[in-house]
């Protein structure tokens, strides 16, 4: 296996993780007004694979243990005797925050991956002169 091909490879896993992320963060966010309901959080872990390439997978979904808002509306259904129920505990600054985390850090794959193209296309023409 090539060096461009290992880039390409370690650049497309980290392409995959970060759209994981990003598909957590939205979740998160469509979820705001769930009653009840907690955020996702994403750890990621590096691997080898059976190639020896390095590759970037997200470890483990984690919900956050943090207690959610507590709402008073006597009316809610799920409102208890003295009229609170609980919110989600989705913080609508964090997820801009990891979503725009997430977003340079694709971007900053796809650079990587696009460079390696390039490189690698670049021989190639080189090879046929």
């Amino acid at each position: 296996m090539s060096a461009f091909s290992k880039a390409l490879n370690v650049s497309a896993s980290g392409l995959r993780a970060q759209a994981q992320r990003l598909q957590i963060v939205s979740e998160n966010v469509a979820n705001t007004d769930t009653p009840g309901y907690k955020r996702k959080t994403v750890s990621f872990a590096s691997e080898l694979q059976r190639t020896g390439l390095p590759e970037v997978k997200v470890d483990k979904v984690t919900l956050d243990r943090r207690d959610g808002e507590r709402i008073y509306d006597p009316g809610h259904p799920m409102a208890d005797s003295d009229g609170h129920y609980t919110g989600s505990n989705v913080d609508l600054v964090i997820e801009i925050a990891d979503a725009r985390e997430a977003q340079r850090s694709y971007q900053a794959n796809l650079k990587m991956f696009d460079q390696a193209r390039q490189m690698s296309s670049g021989l190639m023409d080189l090879l046929r002169k």
